[in-house]
Order: C-alpha cells, then structure tokens, then sequence
C-alpha cells in the first residue's frame, strides 16, 4: 500500500515508518526538517512540510494523490514560537478530512485520552476536536488513544522520567502517586500496521494493564539506568510553579520543555484510559527490559536537565559581558587607546558590547540558537586573537580577562553538541 506518515520524524512517527516499510509498504513521510531523517531511513520518501500551513483542502491534494492511507503520528504540546496547536492539531486535520473525501484513504489518528478536567487545555481540545471530526467524516478510520509510550528512545514526557532518574543522591518529585499506563513505541507501530491490513478501525485505547505511580515509573527507569536507588521526596505543587512558569516562557521562545504547564497539569490528573485496552501491549518493565540501557542512555539523562541551564547560563554571560563595559565606556575603551584615536577606540568598544548583548539575547531564542551559538564561537576566537596580538599581557591578568573565555568557548561547544531535540 500507498501510505503517508505525518510527523514521521518524531519518537512514534519514526518507530511507525520503519514499521510499515518492514511490511512492505510504500512510505512517503512528511516533516518540518527531515533531513537527518533522510540519512537514518534512506528507504522512505521523504517530503518536507510544516502542517501549521496546510489548513486548507487544496494543500493536501498533490499529497494525499494515490494513497490507501495516511497515519497522524504530529502533535505539539502546547503554543508557542514553535508550535500552533490550533493549526496543527485541528484546521491541518479538518483540511485532510475535506481533501480525503475524494479518495477515501484509511485515516489513522494517534491520538490522546482527552476526557476529564484536562481536556479542556488547548493540547487536548485540538485533540478532540479532530477525532470528533474524523468519526463524523464518514472515512474510514482508527483513532488510537496511547498511554505514556516508552522505547529505546525517548521524547517529551519520556526523556522528562529518564531526567528525573538520573538525579543523583534523592529524586524529588511532584504528583509522586499520580497515576500512569504506559505501553512500547513498538505496540503503536503494532497497531499502525493492524489497521493497514485491515484488522483494526474505530476508536481504541492503548495501554498495558498495569498502572504504576509516576513515584514507580522513575524508580523503574533509574534501576535501568543502572543507577542505585534513592529516596523520593514528594514536593507541594505550588513548589514547581515558577519552574513551569519559566518553562512556559522557553515554550514561547520555540523551546519544547516537558515541564510546561500542560504536562504538569495532566500528570497530576495521570495518565490513564478510560476503559481496558482491547489490545495486548508490553509493561513499562518489560519494555525497558527489551532495551537494555547504555553509557548514552546515562549521559541524556544527566544531561537533559542541564541543558538548560547551559543555554540560560551562556545567555545571562554574554549578556553581562555586553552590559557590564557600557557603564564604563572610558575605562573599558581604554584597551584599544594604543592602537587608535578615542574615537575609533569608544565606537569599537560600543560595537562589542552590542555584539555580545545580541548573542545572549537571541540564544534564548530556539530557532535562531544554534546560529547564536556559532556566532558566540566566532567572537570567542576574534576576541582571543585580538586581545592574543594587540595586548598579550591579559592573558596574565589576575581577573583572568582571556582565560575566562576559553570555559565559555568549551561550554558552547556542549550546547551545540545538546541542541538537537530528534
């Protein structure tokens, strides 16, 4: 068969693509940069789209052109610079619907459990919105409803459970006896590949049928990890208020934390179906225990929380190293008075100093960092060279004015090492 995957270069879409393309299938799979993708699945065709503006019929009819189905594995948490739920998760969807009519591929939704006080949060409302739709289009469909779904990778709720694993000495926790269903990526891609064939449509919830508490769950994957067990401290909610705060304002800059708002108020609700799967799926100890974790696996994991704070630190210090020489403009110039007229010498100082108030602005910015970051990289090396030729005594300076940057320069180096988020 003929299939299309939406958002095939995520965690579930990726799983489900290899999948379908084991099985035989023609796979064509959309994503907003699947470039990368490209290389790792040289036997999908990949096309690039962003589906936050293909809210109309006609952007989907080239596309859905000779497909026996289509396979929805996007979604976004909540809005922000990256992310248009609204479009994405609904108008995108109800343009399919419409363009599909003609043809009449199988739709399959991955969806959520959007009942309960959490399903009026925009991540969930869109959710329901086009399944609503979906059942009342007259196509044929399965809308697959999954718990927390765990694998060899991780993504969003997932790498969050691995973070809080990996915190060393005691693991403080909020909602520790929420409770949460979980299955494997691979009992999706399962079901995926049940409905092509035939056996699978309508509305289904899955999930294994254990229920663990969110206190478990981290207790489980920090025993894969390797690491020994530690005590859980059960913390307020009210305590992770600012936290999801500033979590939602990285959200707004186009940064996907998992620790935004949304996800926090469905974990306090759990995540649980609403009746018994009607298909069999694998325990989250069984899961872990098909994917034996190694030394990556302990890095990501100490390294999720941290990275940032290393975006955020790199921010807060070209910021000051900008600001901190502009209430000073006649001492700071006075490095380049050997070398110029005063003139030149406060303008250069001016232009540095704006310089680098740019770059630690625009870091915090998530689809304009990875540029920041090159560019701090370069006035890094700039600043060494110059200050290296023109005054090579600060290298001996007791403050440490060069030496300073080369720490500065290496942690930079480890955010765009940490940069990419598939």
């Amino acid at each position: 068969m003929n299939i299309l995957i939406l958002g095939a270069t995520g965690f579930i879409g990726s799983v489900v693509a290899a999948r379908l393309a084991a099985d035989g299938h023609a796979v064509t799979g959309l994503g907003r940069n699947p470039a990368r993708a490209r290389l790792k699945q040289p036997a999908i065709d990949w096309r690039r789209a962003d589906l936050s503006r293909m809210t109309k019929p006609e952007d989907w009819e080239n596309l859905l052109k000779d497909r026996h189905a289509v396979v929805n594995c996007a979604g976004a948490l909540q809005d922000g610079l990256s992310d248009d739920l609204a479009a994405t998760q609904a108008d995108a969807m109800l343009a399919l619907y419409a363009a599909a009519k003609r043809s009449r591929p199988l739709i399959v939704q991955i969806s959520a459990r959007t009942a309960g006080a959490a399903g009026a949060l925009p991540f969930l409302a869109t959710k329901k919105r086009a399944d609503e739709a979906l059942a009342a289009s007259g196509l044929p469909h399965l809308i697959l409803r999954p718990a927390l779904v765990l694998g060899r990778n991780a993504h969003g709720g997932s790498s969050l459970v691995r973070a809080l694993a990996a915190l060393p000495l005691a693991l403080p926790l909020v909602h520790t006896e929420s409770p949460a269903e979980t299955l494997s990526v691979d009992d999706v891609a399962e079901a995926v590949s049940r409905a092509i064939a035939g056996g699978l449509r309508g509305d289904v919830d899955l999930a294994a049928g254990e229920v663990l508490t969110l206190a478990e769950l981290v207790g489980l994957h920090r025993q894969w990890l390797g690491l020994p067990p530690a005590r859980v401290f059960s913390l307020a909610p009210w305590l992770t208020r600012p936290v999801t705060w500033l979590a939602d304002v990285a959200g707004l800059l186009g940064w996907r934390s998992p620790l935004r708002s949304t996800a926090i108020t469905v974990m306090s609700e759990g995540i649980r179906s609403k009746g018994e799967s009607s298909l069999a799926a694998t325990s989250a100890a069984a899961t872990l225990a098909a994917n034996p974790s190694g030394v990556q696996d302990l890095w990501f994991a100490r390294l999720y929380l941290l990275k940032p704070l290393v975006i955020a630190g790199l921010s807060v210090f070209w910021l000051l190293s900008g600001l901190i020489p502009l209430l000073s403009m006649e001492r700071a110039s006075a490095h380049f008075l050997p070398f110029m007229p005063e003139a030149a010498a406060t303008a250069l100082t001016l232009a540095t100093c704006l310089i680098d108030v740019a770059l630690g602005a625009v870091v915090l910015v998530r689809p304009l960092a990875r540029r920041a970051l090159l560019g701090m990289l370069a006035v890094s090396l700039a600043y060494l060279a110059g200050g290296t030729l023109l005054e090579p005594g600060l290298w001996l300076d007791p403050l440490g004015s060069l030496v300073k940057v080369l720490p500065s320069f290496l942690l930079t180096l480890t955010a765009l090492a940490t940069l990419d988020e598939r």
